[in-house]
């Protein structure tokens, strides 16, 4: 009865949970219909990025010591900090914006209100700072677009709320999608399938007659919620099947090319909607210059390898990236060479129907936010406002076409309709 498919996910170390599909009585069970795009994938660089060593430079007041204002570069609309010669690896911010510029929306003076982890991290992942309630936007528009699929929200870290409207799904390693990708097969090996087709196909059929029947029967919540999910289980495990053909025959070594390659191949074969990627260890109070150096390249080097490898899977087109931190560094730095937390930041945007080459928003000298007008997408100390998440949260509810959804009306941000950003994504 496939028990050994939610065994294996044990012992692979990883959680994944389903959502529940209504039977047809007594009909052989057939997997979902590939989910076609788009796929959205957010980067966390989780513990607060600097943003004056990428996106929104200065060289001015002290603010960087590793280049002057003189030093900045520009490509197309953009201007940012030069750091070839000072990145560990990586991706330079040069090779990147000569690469992704045209495409790239950056939005700059972000205010996230807060200065702590734990609330900026919330904020920035659902768009509602005083709620442990709400969905991140990657669960949400998972649930709203494609809540039959096997793995519609699929996470590797940092904030991860789902509102309760989709399941999580973890799968930590790749050798670990292979294991689930084939539960019906000795430790994923095709093989050496536990049953041949004509068994597999009596058993799905009694399995489908014998949940109809039990589904006119009167039960507990909670045993009925279990069976549901155990169902729902036996039914997606047909269509995670279909990853095994895109998994790589190597593996990256990269923590963030692993994570692209597990949610690619999820994407590809349609069994998965969303993907929330991080990377750690920005939380730079100490060596503020070497750790930013060696995390934003790595960064930079994790998109770089997601576009890359879906351009070479024919996916590319369907991608929308966000990239996003949960706060900035301060524009001084403490008497450990370090920075502090900064409640002023950016965000990054690129993929399908987003117009790059623009920047949206500053930040002053001394980096603090500047009004920004949201009707005219234009900075404006007489017209502006604080741009904040929730301002675009709703932009990207709107954009991803979910924002009158039933699902996103239960989780409503308050952004009045004057306040809202008008054409953000172009």
């Amino acid at each position: 009865m496939r028990r050994d498919f939610l065994k294996s996910c044990g012992l692979a170390g990883l959680s994944l949970a389903v959502p529940y599909v209504p039977p047809a009585a007594a009909e052989p069970i057939r997997p979902a219909e590939p989910y076609p795009g788009p796929y959205y994938v957010v980067f966390n660089a989780s513990g607060g990025w600097d943003t004056t060593y990428l996106m929104d430079p200065k060289g001015i007041s002290g603010i960087n010591r590793l280049y002057r204002e003189g030093d900045i570069r520009t490509q197309g609309a953009h201007r940012f900090a030069p750091n070839q010669k000072h990145a560990t690896g990586g991706m330079s911010n040069e090779e990147f914006y000569a690469e992704f510029g045209a495409e790239l929306l950056t939005f700059n003076g972000l205010d996230y209100s807060t200065n702590n982890h734990s609330p900026g991290a919330r904020y920035m992942a659902t768009g509602k700072l005083d709620s442990l309630a709400y969905p991140t936007f990657a669960a949400l528009v998972a649930a709203c677009r494609g809540a039959t699929c096997p793995i519609a929200f699929l996470t590797f870290g940092n904030y991860s709320a789902t509102g309760n409207l989709v399941a999580m799904s973890r799968v930590p390693y790749l050798p670990s999608l292979r294991t689930i990708a084939n539960a019906d097969a000795i430790s994923g090996n095709t093989r050496t399938p536990f049953h041949d087709p004509f068994a597999l196909e009596r058993i799905e059929a009694a399995l489908a007659a014998h949940h109809a029947s039990r589904a006119t029967q009167p039960r507990l919540p909670r045993v009925e919620r279990g069976e549901n999910m155990l169902y729902a289980a036996q039914v997606n495990s047909q269509a995670l099947q279909r990853v095994t053909q895109y998994i790589p025959a190597s593996i990256p070594k990269e923590r963030l090319a692993q994570q692209a390659e597990i949610a690619l191949a999820s994407f590809k074969a349609g069994v998965c909607v969303s993907a929330n990627l991080s990377i750690g260890q920005f939380d730079s109070h100490a060596n503020n210059d070497k750790d930013q150096m060696k995390l934003i390249p790595e960064l930079l080097a994790g998109v770089a390898y997601l576009l890359r490898r879906a351009g070479e899977l024919k996916i590319r087109e369907q991608l929308v990236v966000i990239i996003q931190s949960e706060m900035g560094r301060t524009p001084n730095y403490n008497a450990g060479n370090g920075k502090d937390h900064w409640s002023i930041g950016s965000a990054l945007f690129l993929g399908r129907g987003i117009r790059g080459n623009r920047v949206l928003g500053a930040t002053d000298g001394q980096q603090f936010a500047a009004a920004f007008d949201p009707a005219k997408l234009v900075v404006s100390p007489e017209t502006g406002i604080r741009i904040r998440p929730e301002h675009l949260h709703q932009a990207l509810r709107e954009f991803a076409g979910i924002a009158d959804h039933p699902m996103s009306q239960k989780f409503p941000l308050d952004v009045k309709a004057p306040n809202r950003l008008h054409q953000f994504f172009g």
